[in-house]
């Protein structure tokens, strides 16, 4: 753990002046200029004493309405962007235009810019950021660099890799800067950043106060257009990692891509591409075999060619492989066949193609595929590699991108004998009324499907699972979608406790097949 920071309003607003993230954002400071900050809070359930709370305007709730229940915890200073009815006295009142913004520009100044002290390389795109995150965290551990990562599944601080606890794969910019001071604390060189479009975009400011030294992004395609409305913003709001980097930084793209050409345009340094059997790639490579155990492959890079043996499934890690290893042979500049060396050391992502073996006759693996490009990757391979039928069992985010349900709905009815729709996160949303949107793509592929026999709607996602096993049989494969790692469902209501691999354990259990 780091030593714990302390400021006084004094000495943080004098440092926010200056610094070059507040920009020329405006401030009114009313109350006690001598308090000292112990932390940063946006959430007021979790304020403790000594700590400046951030009343953050949102979709559902409005942190300003909970100032009084910060103040009663201990908050000793506010961050705000609306007037207030009352201020209490030896309280200290920032007001600002934009609170959110601002948040992120305190979060940096307040933990003393982390990220100026570690080489810090983003990972953006639509699928794949995860494993990629972590497979250049791995590369670099094993070259002897001292790296730390944070991604949706997992974060390395110190010397352990945890599960990250947070439900957002780019936290809030106080979790970020102090994650990111942990690892420089503790030694860290590198640190390995999962960047969102949410976390990228201007809207929310979570990254805008990190400095990159590179940016990686897998590939740009349908998703999370709920928030962005519409594709070209989406994409945007990825490009901005790359307008990001300074002159001394570089980019990583690939150039299978469609959206290579904009990221190299919109980008602020030189930016180099990999491509899965594409010769104009600064790095490529040519696969030999690929399949559910792993990819045979060589690498080519410059005038050096080595052949290389991934132990994780499918062409596409193959490709997320590629921006990995570019990315480190440019930070490092150890030899291709360095690199090489570990690549068959690898492991996957925890809730990616994670398979269940409980001694049933029928192939069980646990995916956190969400997307239409993830299922277009996943399906044909999965599909290739099952004797019998392939039965999928998924849902898709309620209060998200509405036009990728009916896609993924035309998908799985492509490639799967039986399709089981079941919530994922329905949030406020009707659940039956999500599967039907999904139920819509099945049957405009495949007009001859019929409930009940290849398409079934099941809401609640433990007897979904239940009936995919039941009906499976001996050389089929159940494809568990859309939670993978997750420990929760989200409702209306608030988050019940999931484990995807843990239930399917728990039922196959039940069906006579024990661990």
């Amino acid at each position: 753990m780091p030593k714990p920071l302390r400021k006084t309003i004094t000495t943080l607003i004098s440092e926010l002046k200056t610094d070059p993230c507040w920009g020329d954002e405006h401030l009114l400071q009313r109350g006690n200029t001598e308090a000292e900050i112990l932390g940063l809070a946006y959430d007021s359930r979790s304020v403790r004493p000594g700590e400046l709370f951030v009343a953050l305007p949102g979709l559902h709730t409005d942190g300003h309405h909970f100032i009084d229940q910060a103040v009663d915890r201990g908050a000793v200073a506010v961050l705000h962007q609306r007037d207030l009815e009352a201020y209490r006295r030896r309280i200290t009142y920032l007001q600002v235009l934009n609170s959110r913004r601002a948040m992120s520009a305190l979060a940096a100044v307040f933990y003393d810019h982390p990220s100026r002290e570690l080489t810090v390389i983003g990972v953006t795109g639509t699928d794949g950021k995860s494993t990629t995150v972590w497979l250049i965290h791995q590369l670099l551990e094993a070259l002897g660099k001292q790296s730390g990562f944070l991604s949706t599944v997992q974060i390395k601080t110190g010397d352990e890799v945890t599960k990250n606890p947070l439900r957002q794969s780019t936290p809030e910019a106080p979790d970020i800067q102090c994650l990111l001071r942990r690892m420089a604390d503790t030694g860290k060189r590198y640190a390995v950043v999962e960047a969102t479009s949410h976390g990228l975009s201007a809207e929310t400011g979570r990254l805008s106060a990190v400095q990159f030294a590179a940016a990686v992004c897998t590939n740009i395609s349908h998703e999370h257009l709920e928030f962005h409305g519409s594709f070209d913003q989406y994409r945007s709001d990825k490009a901005n990692l790359f307008r990001a980097l300074g002159g001394n930084g570089f980019g990583i793209v690939n150039l299978n891509d469609p959206s290579h050409r904009y990221l190299i345009e919109e980008s602020g340094a030189p930016v180099l591409c990999y491509g899965l059997e594409n010769r104009q790639a600064d790095l490529w490579a040519e696969v030999a075999r690929s399949d559910l155990s792993g990819s045979q492959f060589n690498l080519h890079y410059g005038e050096e060619s080595r052949p290389a043996l991934l132990n994780l499934p499918g062409a596409y890690n193959v490709e997320n492989l590629l921006a990995a290893a570019l990315t480190v042979l440019r930070l490092s500049q150890v030899p291709l066949g360095e690199l090489a060396k570990r690549i068959p050391e690898l492991r996957e992502v925890p809730g990616r193609m994670e398979t269940i073996s409980a001694g049933q006759p029928f192939r069980v693996i646990v995916d956190y595929a969400h997307t239409p490009q993830s299922f277009g990757r996943l399906l044909p391979l999965v599909r290739e590699q099952t004797e019998g039928r392939l039965i999928a069992v998924f849902g898709s985010a309620g209060e998200r991108d509405l036009d990728k349900r009916p896609l993924q709905g035309e998908l799985a009815a492509r490639f799967c004998d039986i399709v089981i729709l079941s919530d994922e996160d329905p949030r406020g949303e009707e659940p039956m009324a999500i599967l039907e949107q999904i139920a819509a793509g099945c049957r405009r592929e495949d007009p001859g499907r019929r409930e009940g026999e290849g398409l079934f709607l099941i809401p609640d996602r433990r007897q979904a699972v239940a009936q995919a096993f039941t009906v499976a049989a001996r050389g089929d494969t159940v494809l568990l979608l859309g939670k993978g790692h997750e420990e929760s469902i989200i409702y209306a209501d608030g988050p019940i406790p999931w484990r995807e691999a843990q239930v399917a354990s728990q039922i196959l259990a039940e069906m006579g097949f024990p661990l």
